[in-house]
């Protein structure tokens, strides 16, 4: 079972004629308009299979009302992943990007799609993790990828630009205090409390590391031939050069696990809930193993709150674009429900 597309939503619908002129005058094998259908999963940015004769491309864009800010940011986002693949094999192959917004109404990227699985909310039966073992298997390989992507090289890859220096965490804390406050509806929960307790309780930095920021098995891509092995990591639009630690809880956020609020595992966006998946704790154990740190039960309060409450900015931002009438996408609505339970986590962790 590979992603799943679907056919063009109309709202996100572009000039296919306009692409294949775009992409012909690169490649001439690329002059033919492709058959266009749009991924499901993803709601910050837009992104496409582009089918021709031979060959699958993806293309991606940002939705119409986003602001432009790094989340958005398609030149930065191609040139950070052909830049993380000269030292890294995880990462689709870019074939172009186009800043000029003449052409489809937005900047956007084109790259190679990386075949294989991706997991949602559920394993499916039959791809080769239905024991408990495999997905064990799988989850271990997860955390490795993680550290493996920690611990790659930032200069031979020619990234240090992108380190602002010290201040990482309470720029992310203030950063992203600002953001929910702006993006917040009237329905929105208050976050004041977890937000001024972060504010209070800043880790230390750890040495500064390439860091995806959001790491989750919906951005990993399974080998269909042996779906325990990781053979690609996509969605590179949040990624940057900073504290490790808080890429760890970005990642926990989205880490739902049996005994969890029942809340979360109804609007959950992963399968870390199957038997054989690694608890929170024990991710945070096998990444601290793997890397040689220690975590005090301070820092991974707070990189679990930060976990939870970023990740909520990351979704009152999209539900406040369907508020504002900007998407009609269903699920974009949905993205409410995501936003309380996360509230309710903060409260709870901090309770």
């Amino acid at each position: 079972m590979s992603d799943t597309a679907i056919g063009v939503r109309s709202e996100d619908a572009f000039d296919t004629a306009a692409l294949a002129r775009w992409l012909g005058a690169l490649d001439p094998a690329l002059a033919a308009e492709p058959s266009v259908r749009q991924f499901a999963g993803g709601a910050s940015n837009l992104t496409y299979l582009l089918s021709y004769a031979d060959r699958e491309l993806v293309l991606r864009r940002p939705p119409a009302g986003a602001h432009v800010g790094t989340a958005h940011d398609m030149r930065r986002e191609h040139d950070l992943q052909r830049a993380v693949g000269t030292i890294s094999p995880l990462v689709p192959r870019m074939i172009a990007c186009c800043d000029d917004p003449a052409v489809l109404g937005s900047p956007f990227y084109v790259m190679e799609r990386v075949p294989g699985i991706i997991l949602r909310r559920d394993i499916p039966a039959g791809i080769g993790l239905d024991e408990p073992d495999q997905v064990g298997r799988l989850c271990r390989h997860a955390v490795d990828v993680l550290v493996g992507l920690h611990d790659l090289d930032v200069d031979a890859a020619g990234l240090r630009h992108l380190d602002r220096g010290p201040g990482y965490v309470h720029r992310q804390v203030a950063g992203w205090t600002e953001r929910y406050r702006r993006a917040r509806t009237a329905d929105a929960p208050d976050f004041e409390a977890a937000m001024a307790w972060l504010a209070a309780h800043e880790s230390a930095e750890r040495p500064h590391v390439l860091i995806h920021n959001d790491f989750r098995f919906d951005n990993l891509v399974l080998d269909p031939d042996a779906p325990t092995r990781i053979v690609g990591v996509l969605d590179w639009e949040l990624a940057t050069v900073g504290d490790p630690l808080m890429d760890l809880g970005s990642a926990l956020a989205y880490w739902v696990q049996p005994g969890d609020d029942p809340r979360a595992l109804a609007v959950r966006l992963q399968p870390t809930h199957t038997p054989g998946m690694l608890t929170r704790d024990e991710v945070v154990t096998a990444y601290c193993a793997a890397r040689g740190m220690q975590v005090s039960a301070q820092e991974r309060l707070f990189l679990e709150v930060f976990g939870a409450f970023r990740l909520a900015g990351i979704a009152q931002q999209i539900y406040a674009r369907y508020a504002a009438g900007q998407t009609t996408n269903p699920a974009h609505g949905r993205i409410k429900a995501i936003v309380e339970v996360l509230h309710d986590r903060c409260a709870e962790l901090l309770s």
